[in-house]
């Protein structure tokens, strides 16, 4: 992915929706958790949902890494996932530390 190729996509779907891919395990339904990884199925779900207006999806990387590597294992799958099913669309890390409080 490249800004022309961002700009593109802002100009096709006439939007600068980037999602944020936040996922709290007390947040994801119920019946996810029966799933092998139920983060990274919740998360497919908003991205198969979200797709056709979204131009990024912007994982917050602290999220996962409070699930040790259970949680990079979710946020592997779920960038992989992106850039397999949809790959012109941008992911970014949102990595930063440090700007809460």
């Amino acid at each position: 992915m490249n800004h022309t190729k961002l700009f593109e996509n802002i100009v096709k779907k006439q939007s600068f929706l980037c999602v944020g891919l936040d996922s709290e395990r007390e947040k994801i339904p119920a019946f996810l958790h029966k799933k092998k990884d139920p983060v990274f199925e919740f998360n497919k779900r908003i991205i198969d949902a979200t797709h056709k207006y979204a131009v990024a999806y912007k994982p917050n990387v602290a999220f996962y890494e409070c699930y040790g590597s259970k949680g990079w294992i979710s946020l592997e799958a779920t960038v992989t996932y992106i850039k397999n099913n949809y790959p012109d669309l941008l992911v970014i890390a949102d990595a930063k530390r440090g700007d809460i409080g």
